[in-house]
C-alpha cells in the first residue's frame, strides 16, 4: 500500500493549516440531524482555517454515494475525504487508494483508545487508513411515550410482548412500526430478527461466518416468519420511504415504533424532544445484551498537493479529539468512537448506549452489522439485501427466503 510520507513539519498544524487549500468531503448524512451533526465538524475545521467543500449523495444508506466515488476515483478526481463504513475501507485500501494516517495516529495514541473492533476496519495491514468518528448500533427501539401511555403499553421485554404493543396501536388506528421500504433499512430490521431468534452464536455462524447450515436452518425460517409478521404492522405506503421520514411518523405521533439505528436519536433530538421525556429507546427484544454495532469513518485519500495532505491530517485530528467526538455525537445520536470519553453530557439513551457498548465488548456480544457493512463484504452483503428485501415484499414465503439465502450467498462469496 502507498503510503504519504508525513514528517513532523506536517502536524505543526496550528502554523501550517492556515495555508492548506481545504478538503472535499464525500458524505451521505443529508437528513436533519445528520446535517446539524456534520456542522460540528465544518465549524471546528473552518475554525483552523482549512476550508471546507461538501459534497453530499443522499439515499441508499451510502451505497448511492459509494458508486458515485468509483466514478471519481475512476476519472482521477478523488475527493480529499469520505464517509465510509466497514469492509468498504478496507476494499479501498486494498487497492492503495488511501492516504497513510500512522504519524498522526501515534502522536495521538488512537490505538490505546479506539475499541478493537473498529480498529478491524480503521486499519489496513497494519496501518491506520480511517478515522472513526462514532459507533452506532443498530438493534434499537425508537417509542412514541405518548401513544405508549396512551394505549397502556409499559415497555416490551419479548418478541411476544412486543407483537402485543403493535396489535394495540393498530387496532387504535395508528401505524404499528414505522418503515421505510429500502433495502438497507428491511436488512438493519432483518439482522435483529436473526439475534433475537437464534442470540450470538447463530448471528455469528450465519451473519458472520456465512454457514450454510445457519443460513438454512430453521432458526432462519423463524426470522423471516418474524419478518413476516412485522410487514403485517407496516403502513401501505412504506415503500421507498427515507428513514428519518419514518422517525418523523414516531416524532409526530402517528407510529408507535421504529427499528433502527441509534442515528435516528439525532432526528428527535433535532425536532427538541428529550430521550426518556417525548421518546423512549430500547433493545429490540430478544437482542438484550448484545450489540450490533458500524462506525462512520473517514478516509482519507490518496493525494499530491502538500497542502491538501495537511488538510486532511487536521480534519483527522479534529475528528479524533474528544471535544468533536462529545459535540458530535451528542448531536448524531451515537456514541464515541474513543474508550476515554465521558457519558455525563449524554442522555439517558447516550449513556445506556455507551454502557452496553463497553459491556458487550468486553462480554464478547459485540458484533458487527450485517446491514452497515461491517459482518462481511459488500458482494455478500448485497446478495443478503435481495433475498431479504424480495421475502418483504412477498416475493418468497419464509422457508423459500432461507433456501435462497443461502444460495445467494454461496454465489456472492
Amino acid at each position: 500500500m502507498r503510503k504519504l510520507q508525513m514528517g513532523a513539519a506536517a502536524l505543526a498544524l496550528s502554523t501550517s493549516v492556515a495555508s492548506a487549500q481545504g478538503v472535499e468531503v464525500l458524505h451521505w448524512w443529508t437528513s436533519g440531524g445528520e446535517a446539524a451533526a456534520l456542522n460540528v465538524l465544518k465549524q471546528d475545521l473552518e475554525g483552523q482555517g482549512v476550508s471546507w467543500t461538501d459534497m453530499p449523495v443522499a439515499g441508499g444508506g451510502g451505497s448511492d454515494a459509494m458508486t458515485v466515488l468509483r466514478a471519481r476515483v475512476t476519472a482521477g478526481d478523488p475527493p480529499t475525504a469520505v464517509q465510509m463504513l466497514g469492509f468498504a475501507i478496507q476494499d479501498w485500501a486494498a487497492e492503495g487508494a488511501l492516504a497513510n494516517l500512522d504519524t498522526l495516529a501515534d502522536e495521538q495514541g488512537w490505538e490505546a483508545v479506539v475499541p478493537e473492533a473498529l480498529q478491524r476496519f480503521a486499519r489496513y495491514d497494519g496501518h491506520w487508513v480511517a478515522a472513526p468518528v462514532n459507533v452506532h448500533s443498530t438493534n434499537w427501539v425508537w417509542a412514541n411515550t405518548a401513544l405508549m401511555e396512551e394505549l397502556g403499553i409499559s415497555q416490551p421485554t419479548t418478541w411476544d410482548e412486543f407483537v402485543a404493543a403493535m396489535q394495540a396501536a393498530q387496532d387504535a388506528g395508528y401505524t404499528a412500526l414505522a418503515h421505510g421500504g429500502q433495502a438497507w433499512q428491511d436488512a438493519t430490521v432483518f439482522e435483529s430478527m436473526v439475534m433475537g431468534v437464534g442470540g450470538p452464536e447463530f448471528y455469528q455462524a450465519s451473519m458472520v461466518d456465512l454457514d450454510p447450515e445457519a443460513l438454512g436452518s430453521d432458526q432462519m425460517v423463524e426470522a423471516f416468519q418474524r419478518m413476516e409478521t412485522l410487514r403485517g404492522f407496516v403502513d401501505d405506503n412504506f415503500s421507498g420511504r427515507d428513514w428519518n421520514l419514518a422517525s418523523a411518523m414516531v416524532i409526530n405521533g402517528e407510529a408507535l415504533f421504529q427499528i433502527m439505528g441509534d442515528w435516528a436519536k439525532g432526528e428527535f433530538v433535532n425536532a427538541g424532544q428529550t430521550a426518556g421525556q417525548e421518546f423512549q429507546c430500547f433493545r429490540v427484544p430478544g437482542t438484550e445484551g448484545t450489540v450490533t454495532f458500524n462506525s462512520d469513518e473517514f478516509a482519507m485519500f490518496n493525494v499530491s498537493d502538500p497542502a491538501a495532505q495537511e488538510a486532511q491530517l487536521a480534519m483527522a485530528s479534529a475528528v479524533m479529539s474528544p471535544e468533536f467526538q462529545i459535540a458530535f455525537n451528542l448531536v448524531k445520536g451515537s456514541v464515541p468512537a474513543r474508550t476515554d470519553i465521558p457519558s455525563d453530557q449524554f442522555d439517558a439513551c447516550g449513556q445506556m448506549g455507551m454502557a452496553q457498548l463497553a459491556a458487550a465488548s468486553a462480554g464478547g456480544t459485540l458484533f458487527g452489522s450485517m446491514a452497515h457493512g461491517h459482518a462481511n463484504p459488500p458482494s455478500v452483503q448485497n446478495a443478503m439485501y435481495d433475498v431479504i428485501t424480495a421475502h418483504f415484499n412477498g416475493e418468497y414465503d419464509a422457508e423459500t427466503a432461507a433456501a435462497e439465502l443461502v444460495t445467494a450467498v454461496e454465489i456472492a462469496q
